[in-house]
Formats: C-alpha cells, structure tokens, sequence
C-alpha cells in the first residue's frame, strides 16, 4: 500500500466556484499532484482547533507535508511585525506547529515547503528575517533561482548537484532552530533555502522553495521514500 501523506491547507475567508462564493479550506493542486507523481497517498488536513487533534491525525499518517503560504505571524518568534509582514494567520499558525510538533514527537517523516520551512524552524526556537527585497517575483508569478546543497547532508543526497527552483517568498530563516542546521543556501546571496534535523529519529526537511511548482519530484520522492519505511 502507498504510504499516506498529509498536507497541510490553506483557510480562506472566502473562496469561488461554480456559483458559490464560501469560506474554505484549499490548497493548490500541485501540492497533492505531487504526492501523487512521488508515489504517495494524498490527504488534505485543513485546520483543527480541537485538543489533541494534530496527535491524532498525525498517527494516521505516513508521513506530513506543511505546505506554503502567509507569514507566519512574528509573536511565534518573539518579533513586532515589520510593516511589510502580512496579516496573520492565527488559526493556521497554531494548527501547523501542532502538526509539526506532533510529528517530531511521533518520528512521523516532515517535509516544509517554503512557509513549511520556515515553520520548522520557528518551531524548534529559532527566527525568521520579515523582509528580503527582490526575492519574490510579481504577484502570483514564481521566480527562479539556484541553490547550492551543502555537502553531506541529507539534501545533498537527494539533489547532489546545485539546481534552479521556482521560488516565491519575501521572508527567510534567520536565526536556526535548536538542533536544525543549513542544507542549501542560495547562489547568489547565500539565503539559507534549506534545514533539516541531524539524528532525528525520521527524516525532517524544509525547503524554501516549492517543489510542487517544478518538474523535479525528487525531494518529495525522498519524503515518500521515508514513509515507507
């Protein structure tokens, strides 16, 4: 049976299709398409306030993805917001540490996808830098940049050669979390693009960067590779 992958959703206010125009819960296709092509089982976990509940969706699955999207509100690390912070997401921030603490806990193989990453990295104490100029590209346009694998480290051995990624973000990792180290930084100014967790009792990775809009599927074949074991 192909492993199970969670991914983590989006909880939008409002939302159209058809002739509805409702709140929801949404993530774009390429996250589960993804999955799919990687050989893993897509689930869609869309926030969920209750006590305890991260844990026990996490015990169902095979393997977690936190997907991109707004910032993470800078109060998670100890930040005032910079004016160029967007407008929290509350809900969502508290519902994805949840699931990425219940993971860490449970050894449940994690994989974070540009806010993902920086998530993991709040989660485990460290900070995130609210600003970098010219790092996102026009609105709703990804960019494309190289970034360079550290040697020796799980992502290098995943993608041993640097590799150019779509790319679409204004906020970085700074300081790392306890335990984290880099794994790919960018050629061209050297922003961290990549942490993992050295020793964890599964494989745990972030990446700047979003897999689900390029053709390579190598880094959520990895994760799908770990999750079934």
């Amino acid at each position: 049976m192909p492993p199970l992958i969670g991914i983590s959703t989006y909880l939008e206010p409002s939302a159209s299709w058809g002739v509805w125009n409702l709140p929801a819960a949404l993530l774009p296709s390429g996250y589960h398409r993804l999955v799919q092509r990687a050989g893993g089982l897509a689930a869609l976990l869309p926030p969920d306030g209750t006590a305890g509940s991260a844990a026990a969706v996490v015990s169902r699955l095979d393997g977690l993805v936190v997907s991109g999207g707004p910032d993470v509100e800078p109060v998670r690390y100890g930040a005032d917001a910079d004016p160029r912070t967007g407008p929290p997401a509350r809900e969502r921030d508290a519902w994805e540490l949840a699931l990425i603490d219940a993971a860490l806990t449970s050894g449940t193989p994690l994989l974070g996808i540009c806010r993902g990453h920086q998530l993991l990295n709040v989660s485990l104490g460290g900070t995130l830098l609210q600003h970098l100029d010219d790092h996102a590209g026009p609105p709703g346009v990804f960019d494309h940049h190289e970034v360079k694998p550290v040697p020796g480290t799980l992502l290098a051995g995943i993608l041993p050669e640097p590799v150019t990624v779509p790319t679409f973000h204004h906020q970085s990792v700074a300081r790392l979390g306890e335990g984290l180290i880099p794994s790919a930084h960018a050629t061209d100014d050297g922003t961290v693009e990549a942490v993992e967790l050295p020793g964890a009792e599964a494989f745990v990775l972030g990446v700047q960067w979003h897999p689900e809009a390029g053709d390579d599927v190598r880094v959520m074949r990895a994760l799908v590779a770990a999750a079934s074991g």
